[in-house]
């Protein structure tokens, strides 16, 4: 039994001629022969594809089909019997499939110019250089231009002739089915052109790898991830055409001090109890060398946060700085003198406390004594 055009297509028997339209061209660019060589399944659905589309694109045809089925059809003539495929222009193939159908199975001149492969480069920096930006040589391969040949791949004063096989033109035209196509000249690789004496340098290739050398700029405020792009520094292109890119991913090392919070910082600041109890003036290091000075005051808890501003991070791209947030940490003392541990039980009886209470000072400072 003949399929159902409409289910071939993966439309609804109500869908507008955009949708058919649309549904046919993602379909037979999937099973288009040159798409599947060697496969009869392939073949054969792209076949009964484009028999589908021609009924149904045609306004009589689909009226005919949904009044008849396959019985209107064929009686009304010119349709698309099993193995063949109808009358294909009067189903607008060509509009149907346009400049994508000619990019992707021609060879045409746009296939001739392609550009280089991007690069990928991976470096690890210090927190330091992320905050001041820095200037990294970085090594890699890649493949560059013949300094022999210029890229040309022939023998210097050699030149090149004209391939017989395309007389030119880079493509060449086939017969497929029901119509032509044109595709890549496989004799000249689409350039249109034949080495006579390839360059021994490069083998006729036009290419060599290469060790290369750049000095990256890391700008201040890179996060860890960031990307930098240099245009241009990747793989040769085609003749006459761009580079790749290099593409310089960044890693930032952990710091022995600070962490990072997108643009703030955060220090963690061991205090001990007696300053946090009566307040006291902090030092606190920053990335850019220089002190910042923050008052504690009197009875601060532990885990407590201030807040420093401009002091954190550069904003990469923008002008100022995040913030340096400190946070508070009770630094208790492991090792104590009799004399001090008998200053502080006296010290924890004046807050009414007594020794075997659990979370008073007494308990905190001396544990489980």
């Amino acid at each position: 039994m003949a399929s159902d055009y409409y289910q071939l297509l993966g439309v609804p028997r109500n869908a507008t001629a955009d949708e058919i339209k649309s549904a046919f061209r993602k379909a037979a660019l999937k099973y288009h022969p040159d798409r599947n060589p060697g496969n009869k399944q392939a073949e054969e659905k792209f076949k009964e594809l484009n028999e589908a589309y021609e009924v149904l694109s045609d306004t009589k045809k689909r009226q005919l089909y949904d009044q008849f089925g396959h019985a209107g059809v064929s009686a009304g003539g010119g349709q698309a019997g099993p193995g063949g495929f109808g009358g294909v222009e009067g189903a607008g193939f060509g509009d149907v499939f346009g400049d994508i159908f000619e990019n992707f199975f021609s060879g045409g001149q746009r296939s001739r110019t392609r550009k280089g492969a991007d690069l990928k480069y991976e470096v690890e920096i210090s927190l330091e250089d992320a905050y001041h930006g820095t200037q990294i040589p970085v090594h890699f391969e890649r493949t560059e231009l013949c300094d022999v040949c210029g890229g040309l791949g022939a023998k210097p004063g050699s030149g090149l002739k004209r391939c017989t096989t395309c007389k030119g033109s880079g493509r060449v035209q086939f017969a497929q089915g029901f119509f032509s196509l044109t595709q890549t000249c496989g004799q000249c690789g689409g350039e249109g052109q034949i080495i006579e004496t390839p360059c021994r340098h490069c083998q006729g290739s036009g290419r060599m790898r290469k060790r290369a050398q750049l000095t990256v700029r890391i700008p201040p405020g890179v996060h860890e991830g960031s990307t930098l792009r240099i245009s241009e520094a990747g793989e040769a292109g085609g003749k006459g055409a761009q580079n790749g890119d290099l593409y310089v991913f960044i890693r930032v090392k952990a710091h022995a001090q600070f962490e990072r919070q997108e643009n703030d910082l955060i220090y963690s600041s061991p205090i001990s109890f007696p300053k946090l109890a009566i307040g006291c003036t902090l030092e606190v290091p920053t990335l850019n060398k220089e002190k910042a000075k923050i008052r504690i005051p009197a009875g601060t808890q532990d885990g407590a946060v201030f807040r420093i501003r401009e002091k954190g991070m550069p904003k990469l791209g923008q002008r100022g700085y995040g913030d340096l947030l400190v946070k508070i940490r009770v630094e208790i003392p492991r090792h104590l003198t009799d004399k001090q541990k008998e200053i502080l039980k006296d010290f924890s009886k004046t807050l009414g406390e007594k020794e075997e209470e659990e979370g008073g000072i007494f308990k905190k400072i001396f544990g489980s004594e």
